[in-house]
Order: C-alpha cells, then structure tokens, then sequence
C-alpha cells in the first residue's frame, strides 16, 4: 500500500523524504538548507517573505517601524501566541532567542552572521522589542524572515542546552516537533493550538496529522522510494527521474527555482596556475556551460551567468559571462606562456605542467559537472584531478589546506548579501582568496549603507561585473529544486527560500 494511503482508524502519515543528512539540525547553530524542510513549520518567524511577492508580512510581529537612520527596529509582537511546551511568546522570548543565537559558545554556523551589526535587543514592555544595530543592516527583515532565526521555547534551550536542544525542539509553529533519530527520521505532528497562522499561509491549521521525514542521500534511491510508496514526497530527483515518473502517471513534478548562487566554482587566485587571471579567462571559455547544463540537468535548470541566480534580488541580466570560445581560450593560455611543446597532448611553461586540481562536493551533482570541467581542459591541454568532498566538513578541511585550484561551493537565500560571505575577502568563504578593496566596499555598501533596493540592485551589479572581469568563479547553472509527489498530495507550495515546503497547506486526497 503506498505510504500516504491510510487503513481506517490510521493517523494521517505523510512520508517526506530528505537527501541529506545534516550534521546537525538545529536551526539556530546550524547551516544546513534540508533543516528547514521540516523545521521551518516548526517554527514561526518575527516576519514571513511572501513566495509571491516577495513582500514582508506580520508572522509572530504584527507591525514594525525603522528608524530613518536604520540603526532601529522596533516590533510588536501578538499576544495570543504560545509555544508547544505552554509557556508564552513575548518580547523577553525574543531576547532569549537572539542571545541564544550570539553567544559565541553555542558556535552559531549561520543565524549569528545572519543578524548583521546587531548590537542589542530590548524590551521595551511585555509585547514590543526594539532591536539596536551599530551600522544600517539591509537584510535584517530577511534574515528575521527565516527558520534559522525562528523563535524557540526560551525554556527548552535553558533546559537542554546547545548541545542536546536539537533532540528537544519547540517552537509555536502548525507542526510539533516528535522525535529525531540522526540518519533514520524525524517526526513532526499537528498542533492543534495553532491560530496564529501568517497570510502566505492558505489554512489556518494542519490538515495531515504527522509528517515522517526519512533519509535518501543516493540519488539513485529516491525515484524508487516513490514508485514503491517508501515516501509521497521528496526532492532533488534526476531529471530524467522526474520525466519518466510524471509520463507514467500516479507523480507530478515540481520544478522550484532557487534564489542564492547558482552551482559554481570559485577559482583559487592564490595558486598557480590559476593566480593567473589569463589562465582563469581561459578555462572559463573553454567551458560550454550550455551543453554541460543540457547533459546533466537537461531542460529543466538555466544556465547560470554570473554570481547570483537569475531568481534572486540583484541579479544583473547585463553582466552575462564570456561564452564558450575555444580558440579565444587556446590564444589566451599561449599569451600566458602554456603551449604543448613535446607533442604529448599537456600544455608546459617552464618545464612545469599545465595542472589543475577541483575539490567537487558530493551533492547537487557537483561530482557530474566536475568530471565534464576535467574533460573540457584535458582537451585544452591541461592534467586535471577531482576530488570529491564527503560532505561539507570534509570540503572545508580540503579547503584549509590550499592545495586547489577550484573548489564548489554554493549559499542559498533571497538576499544578496550572501554573496559577502564568498567574495568580500575577509568573508567565512573567501576561498577565492583575491582581495580588492573596491569589491569589498561595493559589497559594505550594498549591505550596509543603503536600504534602497534599486540602489542596492546598481551596486550588485557592479559586482557582478567585478566578478566576470577577475573570472573569480565558474557558474555553471541555477539550482531547480526538482520536487516528484504522488498525486494524492495536495496543495504543495514553498516558501521564498525554495527548499522549504509550507506543510500546513498540505493535504492528502482519498
């Protein structure tokens, strides 16, 4: 019987797969995207971004004023909320939360650096918080606008601590957390309290009465887990997965466009040869990013042109990348000193080979397009080895140790702000390792200075064509989020971040 078929009597299970494990699960310390699949319905938020709009409306907060200067925000929450555990949302739940979150023991991978120059939270009375920065901070709203940032049981994190909250989470959202088990499921089920829903929500309360999450990290798992009713629902399935089950009946395929970088490169600008910006030009035009696009993710993902993806806030359709342009490429190594000049197919200047070693994380099909990148510049003259990351911790530690010349790596979310953590050169994932301080400034700038979105669109623009001209990274395509659901499943949207499915809209067909 498929899994979302229920015997009479049966609590209503919708079974949603997930396609990695995270290291860890909790929102608030740690990074991963998958968390927010199931969490982000466990937790509500100051503020929700509409998917549709892209408009910021009340969520826990029913109104918020800005200071002109932007150095104050001031929220007034709801007064009918409570958290899964009874006790009560309020201004001093919010302080707790974003102290939480700072203190530089719990090791916040993400919330903390999401919350900009915040320098203080205060209650001002039992229901209105002011929150105090030290310079303007542009994505402030967004970043608030997050599960990473969703609010928690002041009690719970007391009481289980950083360590072991993860196991204990409560928050006020349509779904309770249940039970988590690392690498076999995690439970949610309704609440049935829930009245404080936001308006990008359809309905006021859950309709399906537990979600279980479970684990498909081999992609070649996942079609299967569908056909054989193991889930209902699940993500980043193969595009030629997703044809065949939708043309066979019985699924129907969601393609969710993700906003944030796309599937890229970043080029090592401290190591030869790549330190190079000829040789980095080189290898870009050597790339028929078009054709690797159509081979791994067929017609369903753009192909990507430049640091942001076409869906995200500060895109610039007018700074595209250099094409594909073979014989541009070949002359640009040449001008840069590499020529084969034994005959044996490898490129040489000064007795040294022409090598280039990509450190590829092993999801999103990274692996895939790493081994077409190898083959495009073997056939330019270049040696080339791959090695593939297990995981994020594992791509990290290979990144320490600075032997590579490109390395993959990628944040998703709807604000460009983002893009400081691997372009600024004091960023967490400055990995390029170029340092130019007019792209810091402009990145300061977009971020920090200015609120205007138009304003902030010009000078990400600037960025991107800072970032095309130093050929600092290779984008490759922007990530769709290929989502197969059996067709009893009902009512499936996400949110503006485009991994998290809204589950209280959910339901399930006879």
């Amino acid at each position: 019987m498929p899994a979302c078929g229920q015997a009479p009597g049966q609590t209503e299970t919708l079974r949603y797969g997930l396609t990695l494990v995270p290291t860890g699960i909790d929102p608030h310390l740690n990074a991963s995207a998958e968390l927010g699949i199931p969490l982000s319905s466990v937790y509500d938020t100051l503020v929700f971004q509409d998917p549709g709009t892209g408009a910021f409306v009340p969520g826990l907060a029913e109104r918020w004023t800005i200071s002109d200067d932007g150095l104050s925000y001031i929220f007034e929450l709801r007064r009918d909320v409570t958290f899964h555990d009874g006790s009560r949302f309020d201004a001093a739940a919010v302080r707790a939360n974003l102290e939480y979150v700072l203190d530089p023991d719990n090791h916040s991978q993400k919330a903390a650096f999401m919350l900009g120059s915040l320098e203080s939270v205060e209650p001002i009375d039992e229901y209105t918080v002011q929150l105090r920065l030290r310079e303007p901070y542009a994505p402030l709203l967004d970043s608030l606008s997050q599960v990473y940032l969703g609010m928690a049981s002041p009690a719970a994190l007391q009481e289980w601590g950083s360590s072991e909250y993860q196991f204990h989470q409560v928050g006020t959202g349509p779904y309770r957390f249940v039970e988590y088990v690392p690498n076999d499921h995690l439970t949610l089920e309704r609440n049935p309290d829930y009245a404080w829903g936001p308006s990008i929500y359809a309905s006021d309360r859950a309709s399906i009465q537990r979600v279980v999450f479970t684990f498909y990290e081999d992609r070649a798992t996942r079609a299967i887990a569908l056909e054989s009713g193991e889930v209902d629902v699940i993500g980043e399935i193969q595009p030629r997965d997703a044809a065949r089950l939708e043309q066979g009946g019985g699924f129907v395929t969601y393609p969710v466009h993700i906003p944030g970088q796309p599937l890229q490169y970043l080029f090592n600008t401290q190591r030869a040869p790549t330190d190079d910006l000829r040789v980095r030009q080189a290898l870009t035009q050597a790339v028929d990013r078009p054709e690797i696009v159509e081979t791994v993710f067929g017609a369903y993902s753009p192909v990507a042109e430049g640091p942001l993806s076409t869906v995200t806030l500060g895109f610039d359709p007018g700074t595209p990348y250099p094409p594909y342009d073979l014989p541009a490429a070949v002359a640009l190594l040449e001008e840069a000193g590499w020529v084969d000049t034994d005959g044996d197919g490898t490129r040489e200047r000064g007795g040294q080979p022409l090598g280039l070693h990509i450190i590829a994380p092993n999801w999103g099909s990274n692996p895939e397009v790493a081994q077409l990148l190898q083959a495009a510049w073997q056939a330019l003259g270049a040696s080339v080895t791959v090695e593939v990351a297990a995981g994020f911790g594992a791509l990290k530690e290979s990144q320490a140790a600075g032997e590579y010349n490109l390395i993959g790596v990628n944040f998703f979310g709807t604000d460009p702000d983002l893009l400081r953590s691997t372009l600024s050169s004091d960023g967490l994932y400055a990995w390029t390792g170029y340092r130019d301080s007019r792209l810091d400034e402009t990145l300061l700038e977009a971020s920090g200075t200015t609120l205007d979105p138009v304003h902030r669109s010009a000078l990400y623009a600037e960025v991107a064509r800072i970032t095309r001209d130093q050929a600092l990274l290779l984008p490759i395509r922007d990530y769709v989020n290929l989502v197969v659901a059996n067709t009893r499943v009902q009512g499936l949207r996400f949110s503006s971040q485009g991994w998290f499915p809204l589950l209280v809209d959910l339901r399930l067909a006879p």
